[in-house]
């Protein structure tokens, strides 16, 4: 079974998974798994980070297939954080506000002119383009805090050394691999604590549910060198950044696809856009980030969505335990943590990257962009490609015994319009008759 949940951590937090053998997990943080399990690979990330002078919120939208006993999470963060319940309509909301459409150019054809007889439809036409907590008081390892979240079991660690973080973790099945041990030491170093997460007994795939953690403070780092545990050749990361302006990669390139570049081929019936971000990323050797768009987005675009889509039993999951919450209460929350510190209007931009894993050996500096100016989600093509000649239409049907009336009517001119002098005289051969008949019935009577 296959389920979507989203882990959201701290600004400068990436996630840690257990896997089964015989799963995968796609759009999660650091991945663990067996070794011998060549099948498990990182393949894509869905992240939301949203930054308040007070707070930031990260989410990391994951999906993962596997026995549900092994699923366990852990996220190096700062400092104590909170940790709640989001949902997958959270990041299909934000995808369908911000993604890029490509519009198609029009061919400026003539349209079939109207014949006598035709019914108007008036129907709208629409288009769509195109992731048991203790410890002995001599382990090396602190338990901050200790929660159950949904279905989830949370317990948040502090540890003097790497050594008995890694014991720690081994005694409460969260096995960690060779290759990843030093990245786990390097945070530990750098000062992070951690957050551990499993599933609760009992609970099935079925019931995961995103969860988002926030931690105090403004903070715009993405530890990636953590997200590379478990990934392939190369991993794709969509981050949407909610803040009171544009960002950008401080430390990795970027390239933005412009309007000039973009062809669009009316044979395959589709621009060269996938092909030029292609084309980009592997010059940057996987390195760079396209900045997508960054546009100014009202709450309600997001909002009204979230709330449209609400189901207790699809989307918000209800919390129960010592502190218990409706579904709704849940959802309420989730917005409250989205928007919090945010204007009306914000600002919402979208980056993406297809790293090479060799990328992950750095962290994600983000800054403000020099350049505030907004970048749309829409695109116009320059040029196009394979134009298909205008269709050709035969003349309307004749009206037999009308004052020439005849297969008259419906022919283009250069412009696009209809000839008007045929039409006309059908239209005075209908008077006409109409008056003459008048005529006759006022001479009889």
């Amino acid at each position: 079974m296959r389920r979507i949940a989203s882990l959201s951590i701290s600004a400068l937090a990436a996630a840690l998974a257990i896997l089964a053998q015989q799963g995968d997990a796609r759009a999660c943080g650091g991945c663990f798994h067996d070794p011998t399990d060549n099948a498990s690979v990182v393949t894509d990330h869905r992240m939301v980070l949203t930054i308040a002078q007070d707070q930031t919120t990260l989410y990391d939208q994951v999906k993962y297939q596997g026995d549900p006993k092994s699923f366990a999470w852990v996220l190096p963060i700062h400092g104590q954080v909170k940790v709640g319940l989001s949902a997958d309509v959270v990041f299909s909301a934000l995808d369908q506000a911000t993604q890029t459409q490509v519009r198609q150019p029009v061919l400026n054809c003539p349209s079939r002119p109207a014949c006598p007889g035709d019914t108007l439809d008036d129907s709208p036409n629409a288009g769509a383009f195109s992731a048991d907590a203790s410890a002995s008081k001599d382990s090396g390892v602190t338990v901050i805090s200790e929660q159950v979240v949904g279905p989830y079991e949370t317990v948040q660690l502090s540890a003097n050394d790497p050594t008995a973080l890694e014991t720690w973790l081994s005694k409460n099945g969260f096995v960690v691999p060779a290759d990843v041990q030093p990245i786990v030491a390097a945070y530990q170093k750098e000062g992070f604590d951690f957050l551990a997460m499993k599933l609760l007994p009992g609970q099935g795939i079925q019931s995961m549910r995103p969860v988002r953690v926030t931690t105090p403070g403004a903070s715009v780092v993405l530890p990636l060198r953590m997200v590379s545990a478990g990934t392939g050749a190369n991993v794709g990361i969509t981050l949407w950044v909610l803040a009171d302006g544009r960002y950008e990669p401080a430390n990795f390139p970027e390239f933005i696809i412009k309007n000039d570049e973009l062809v669009w081929d009316w044979g395959s019936q589709m621009s060269n856009y996938r092909t030029l971000r292609a084309q980009k990323e592997a010059a940057s050797k996987n390195q760079a980030w396209e900045l997508e768009s960054s546009m100014t987005v009202r709450q309600f675009q997001l909002v009204n969505p979230i709330r449209g889509r609400f189901n207790a039993m699809q989307d918000y999951a209800p919390i129960t335990g010592t502190n218990p919450q409706t579904a709704e209460q849940v959802r309420d929350d989730d917005l409250e943590a989205l928007f919090h510190g945010q204007s009306e209007g914000l600002r919402v931009t979208r980056l993406r990257a297809d790293l090479a894993h060799a990328s992950l050996a750095q962290d994600l500096s983000l800054t403000a962009s020099q350049d505030q100016t907004e970048i749309s989600n829409m695109r116009s093509v320059a040029r196009d490609i394979n134009r298909p000649a205008c269709p050709t239409f035969p003349p309307c049907p004749g009206f037999n015994g009308f004052n020439g009336f005849v297969g008259a009517g419906c022919a283009v001119d250069s412009s696009g319009s209809v000839a008007g002098d045929a039409f006309m005289l059908g239209g005075l051969g209908f008077v006409g008759i109409a008056l003459a008949r008048r005529r006759r019935r006022n001479k009889q009577a």
